[in-house]
């Protein structure tokens, strides 16, 4: 396999209380737009505000840039616009609290074919989206990134040991909370895609830390005359080109997806973005440093 660093040598659990200071930072901001969303104050999307959905019909494909502008200059600025059947149907939803002096739906009606008056629409549907449908699905979104941290951290202990699955749980809880905090420093809106990419990225982060985590039991075996810090250390040296081709291709696959995806995917692909970077980081910095703080033997 091709190596993009070579042989190295780096000494990362000499770092790693540099890391945890950084990490305990990352952690604590997630946690405060956690406190924030459940109480409703994070810039939150219209599936947990609750608002309004229109499913619009044009006779010739319409330029979704432009709808936003038009519905922005009338006044709705936290409107979400995606596209469906060659550009042809626009599905457009706004916050309940954005939708002024009119009902949303015929306001949103109104711009739109004042903007495009020579490409006819037609409402094929309108939606609300109640606040207590809101609700549920916060609940929801937080009830299923619980499961898949518990889900993961039993199959890392059944596929390693009981001491890796808290490591690997760990760890990937730090990554979701990192990247959520950033998210919330950045003013972006948190929608159900945003909580997509927050449980893809517990997927990723899993996956690069179950190769760290097999390096390791296997120089378990090999290295046993070496100190638990200078064998975590040669492992993950020795799997480290590995680690960053991985994740650099990962990485500009998910940055052209947020140079040129479109709006609609943004934050999405710009949660994966941060994820890649933060999960990486977790791998060399969180994960294989709480195994060495964990005192009790390691069964091999």
């Amino acid at each position: 396999m091709f190596e993009i660093l070579g042989k190295t040598n780096i000494g990362f659990m000499g770092k790693r209380y540099y890391a945890f200071g950084l990490s305990a930072m990352l952690a604590l901001l997630g946690v405060l737009a956690l406190v924030q969303i459940v109480r409703g104050h994070a810039t939150l999307g219209v599936d947990f505000t609750g608002g309004t959905a229109v499913q619009l019909r044009f006779e010739q494909p319409v330029d979704i840039g432009a709808a936003r502008a038009a519905l922005a200059d009338g006044g709705l600025q936290s409107v979400e616009l995606q596209e469906m059947t060659s550009g042809r149907v626009l599905l457009v939803r706004v916050k309940r609290q954005t939708a002024i002096e009119e009902k949303a739906a015929e306001r949103i009606v109104l711009l739109l074919r004042e903007k495009f008056p020579g490409n006819p629409l037609t409402v094929e549907g309108t939606t609300e989206i109640g606040p207590t449908v809101g609700q549920k699905l916060r609940d929801d979104a937080l009830l299923a990134a619980t499961i898949a941290i518990l889900g993961i951290m039993i199959y890392i202990a059944m596929r390693f040991e009981f001491r890796f699955g808290v490591a690997a749980a760990i760890a990937m809880l730090h990554d979701v909370l990192a990247v959520l905090g950033l998210l919330y420093v950045m003013d972006k809106e948190i929608t159900l895609l945003v909580v997509t990419a927050l449980l893809t990225l517990a997927g990723y982060s899993l996956t690069d830390k179950v190769v760290v985590f097999d390096r390791i039991r296997e120089n378990l075996r090999r290295r046993r005359q070496e100190s638990i810090a200078e064998m975590i250390n040669a492992s993950i040296n020795q799997v480290l080109s590995r680690t960053v081709i991985v994740s650099l291709n990962f990485f500009f696959a998910v940055l052209a997806l947020y140079l040129w995806g479109g709006d609609v995917l943004h934050d999405f692909s710009l949660a994966m973005v941060l994820g890649v970077v933060v999960g990486t980081y977790s791998s060399i910095f969180v994960a294989s440093p709480l195994l060495m703080l964990w005192r009790s033997p390691i069964r091999i």
